[in-house]
C-alpha cells in the first residue's frame, strides 16, 4: 500500500505531467480529483475530451510498470468497466422488451386498422421523399 507521502509525491508528479500533457487542465481541476485515481481519470476526461482508455495509458506511462499507482489506476479502469458492462447488460434487457411490446402492439394496429395504417406508412414515404428530395437539392 502507498504511504500518504508516497501518494502526495507521486500526485505532484502525475498533476504537473497531466498539465504538461494537456495544457487546458488547471490545479483547481485536478484538487477535484482528492487523490483518486478513478476521479483523476474522471476529470481529465470531462476537461479535456480524452478517452478513458488515452487518460489510464498517460497514467500507466507516466507511472511505469511498477509504481503502486498503476495498480490503482487499472482497478479503478476495471472496476469502471465492469459497472459499465452490468449497466449496458440490465439496459439491453429492458430495451428488448419495450421492442417486443412495441411490435406486438403496432402489429395489433395493424391487423385491427389496416386502412389508417396503410396511410399513415404512405404519409410518413411522401414525408421521408421530401426531406430527401429537399435535401440533394443544397
Amino acid at each position: 500500500m502507498v504511504t500518504r507521502e508516497e501518494l502526495k509525491g507521486h500526485w505532484n508528479e502525475v498533476t504537473g505531467r497531466l498539465k504538461e500533457h494537456w495544457g487546458q487542465l488547471t490545479d483547481d481541476d485536478l484538487q477535484q480529483a482528492e487523490g483518486s485515481a478513478n476521479q483523476l481519470v474522471g476529470v481529465v476526461q470531462q476537461k479535456t475530451g480524452a478517452t478513458r482508455r488515452e487518460v489510464e495509458q498517460f497514467l500507466t506511462n507516466v507511472l511505469g510498470p511498477d509504481n503502486p499507482w498503476t495498480a490503482q489506476v487499472a482497478e479503478a479502469a476495471q472496476q469502471y468497466a465492469d459497472e459499465a458492462k452490468t449497466y449496458l447488460q440490465q439496459n439491453a434487457r429492458r430495451v428488448a422488451r419495450q421492442t417486443g411490446d412495441y411490435s406486438s402492439k403496432v402489429a395489433e394496429t395493424v391487423r385491427t386498422k389496416p386502412n389508417e395504417s396503410l396511410a399513415i406508412a404512405f404519409g410518413i414515404g411522401l414525408a421521408a421523399g421530401a426531406l430527401f428530395f429537399i435535401g440533394r437539392k443544397r
